[in-house]
């Protein structure tokens, strides 16, 4: 089912989709996508909280995610990716690092890698060069960037001042709907932080324990 609001005494409402968690429509995911690649920024869920998205090389739609987010330029920005082959393209990935994503995804980790040409600078860490990785396990996303060919920049949905993603849709609505331009429901995703692996010389380590539990790096 999808909504749209308009208003002309106001800036357009966002769009709202209600997209089936485990059965997405696939009309749903294509509309979607074709707000993503007119340069739309959307709210989705993914397999640990609500997040932001827009396509890797729209730098208006990444700009309008910082300022929604108040971030630096100091920030880890993600790439949500549809599988390994992706990952590949985007990073400089060891064998050993490739093995240990394939036994840990689709899931809830971020991997922080060296970041190849293929990512704009100004989605990489200033310093390090590096970009943060995702393969969700969420039938949603793994859709939605099946269905766009390409990896989604992506930023987890914490307002400034508060300590947790949004996890209802509705409340997403209510506070961004002037600012997105698509707010995907797949119901409520309670927010838990991702487990962080970053691949340092010394090897794979967890800088953040989060929902993915990862026992060979214990």
């Amino acid at each position: 089912m999808a909504h749209t609001t308009t208003t002309s005494a106001q800036q357009e409402m966002a769009q709202y989709f209600e997209i089936h968690p485990e059965n997405p429509q696939l009309r749903l995911i294509h509309r979607a996508v074709d707000i993503i690649r007119k340069g739309g920024v959307i709210a989705y869920p993914t397999d640990s909280s609500y997040a932001l998205a827009c396509q890797i090389d729209d730098k208006q739609a990444l700009d309008k995610i910082r300022r929604i987010r108040q971030l630096d330029d100091k920030h880890n920005f993600t790439l949500v990716c549809k599988d390994l082959t992706q990952v590949s393209t985007f990073t400089k990935i060891s064998n050993d690092a490739y093995r240990l994503i394939k036994a840990l995804t689709p899931g809830a980790f971020t991997f922080i890698l060296d970041a190849t040409r293929e990512v704009p600078r100004r989605l990489q860490h200033p310093k390090k060069k590096t970009i943060g990785i995702r393969i969700p396990k969420h039938p949603v996303v793994q859709l939605l960037v099946q269905e766009l060919g390409e990896p989604l920049f992506s930023s987890t949905l914490i307002l400034p001042g508060d300590n947790d993603a949004l996890s209802d849709p509705y409340d997403i609505r209510e506070r961004l709907e002037h600012e997105l331009d698509l707010v995907i429901d797949a119901g409520i995703v309670e927010s838990e932080e991702t487990t962080i692996i970053e691949f340092t010389r010394e090897g794979p380590e967890i800088t953040r324990q989060g929902k993915g539990i990862a026992p060979m790096l214990d």
